[in-house]
């Protein structure tokens, strides 16, 4: 810049500090911070909205030196100061932008203070925006009462202490933070309401999927129960009616024939019941009560006893073990574990069977031992699934099914069941019970 240009430059700051001074007294540093030329927007960015943190001033005043005063006493709030030296270009911004509150002059030309206020309010938008009139011009507040009229919450004649100004317009900047707090948790909250409504419905049509598709199993295992079963009966019994009318005809061969075919029927017979038996334990409802564990082990012990007289079997049962469980799922659970520690230890001289508890990790554990063929480790991943033998049916008959309905109704019960066996030297069987599952 030349040496002509400064006495200019000095000339005219001189000129504004001088115009500011309608607004009351300021400390030369404020009248200084900014020099005139500014951009309108006071941000650092060209987006006066671009911080969160902050709100939107606008000041409207045609004089640029008022404009410069108005700055002076606000930016310490911290806040973004837009500025418009004219009605129009006020409105121009209001339909951008969102303000916290609006400093409007009265007097300016071709749209003075009233008719921009009355502009302001027609928009729905800013038709709440608190607005507070500044004038050198009024002496008999004719002009203050036309003011509230259009809206106004305050009303300042010139010159105004910049304390005064500032305690108004930074009440108004925190109501705007907290009116934005509000509305953006009012948000949240609609969007956590919805994202319920969703996922309520989810549930209510994964809810009506699951009840069809259990209509559907129930349909499937009557045709199972019904359909299947007659064609087995028929098998079975023309083979008794072969081997009647015809027995005496049919040699050593062909009587074993006919024998396996009526076992083989038997054994289709039983495998349809079991399916069907796992199926229902899988849905069966679960109903809440306290059990004597102890208690139903020992008849359940009993009625084995009754049913094999001729075996002798040591039993050790814990007494005093009370749980809390569905007394019908765990009947039936028991009674799968206690038959199979039955059945394998049936070639055990002295066969022993034991019923316990211990805890581990703060978490009762409950256990069925026997002394029985045990069976590898390496093959305990199959041992709870359905139609899965580690031994031969020639050896122990069974359809596999009592392991794969025991783990069912733990898990029904929200626990866990797991096994550790060690061939020749018996098998321990454990289950934890917990929350029950829906």
């Amino acid at each position: 810049m030349s040496d002509g240009g400064r006495p200019e430059a000095a000339s005219g700051a001189a000129q504004a500090a001088e115009q500011v001074v309608g607004y009351g007294a300021l400390p030369p540093q404020e009248l200084t911070a900014r020099p005139p030329g500014r951009p309108t927007a006071l941000d650092s960015s060209d987006d006066p909205s671009s911080d969160s943190n902050r709100v939107n001033i606008l000041l409207v005043d045609d004089q640029p030196a008022n404009l410069l005063a108005l700055e002076a006493m606000l930016q310490g709030l911290g806040q973004t100061l837009v500025k418009a030296e004219s009605g129009r270009e006020a409105l121009r911004w209001l339909l951008t932008h969102d303000f916290a509150v609006i400093l409007l002059d009265v007097k300016m030309p071709d749209m003075d203070g009233f008719e921009t206020a009355a502009l302001v309010r027609q928009r729905d938008k800013s038709r709440y925006t608190p607005i507070i009139f500044l004038t050198a011009a009024d002496k008999t507040h004719t002009e203050a009462v036309r003011g509230y009229a259009v809206g106004a919450v305050d009303y300042l004649v010139k010159p105004v202490v910049p304390e005064f100004v500032r305690s108004k317009v930074s009440v108004f900047v925190e109501l705007a933070k907290k009116t934005e707090q509000l509305r953006r948790q009012a948000e949240l909250l609609r969007d956590s309401e919805q994202a319920a409504r969703e996922l309520a419905e989810m549930r209510a049509e994964l809810v009506s999927d699951l009840e069809h598709k259990n209509r559907e199993l129930e349909s499937f295992s009557y045709a199972v129960s019904h359909d299947l079963r007659a064609p087995l009966r028929r098998i079975e019994a023309f083979g008794r009616a072969v081997l009647e009318s015809q027995g005496e005809q049919l040699d050593g061969n062909g009587r074993r024939f006919m024998d396996r075919i009526q076992e083989a029927s038997r054994q289709m017979s039983q495998l349809i019941d079991d399916v069907l038996y796992l199926s229902k334990v899988s849905r069966a409802e679960v109903r809440q009560q306290e059990i004597d564990l102890s208690g139903l082990v020992e008849s359940l012990l009993e009625r084995l006893r009754e049913a094999d007289p001729g075996r002798t079997v040591e039993t050790r049962v814990r007494p005093g073990v009370i749980v809390a469980g569905d007394g019908r799922l765990l009947r039936i659970a028991l009674t799968n574990l206690l038959e199979n520690a039955w059945k394998f230890t049936e070639r055990e001289p002295a066969a022993q069977i034991e019923f316990g508890m211990m805890t581990a990790t703060g978490e009762p554990t409950y256990f069925i031992r026997d002394n029985g063929a045990g069976f590898d480790m390496a093959y305990v991943d199959r041992l709870f699934g359905p139609f899965q033998r580690l031994h031969l049916a020639s050896e122990f008959p069974g359809s596999g099914i009592g392991l794969a309905t025991v783990q069912r109704i733990i898990h029904r019960l929200g626990g866990r069941v797991w096994a550790e066996g060690v061939v020749g030297q018996g098998a321990t069987f454990s289950f934890t019970l917990g929350r029950p599952r829906s």
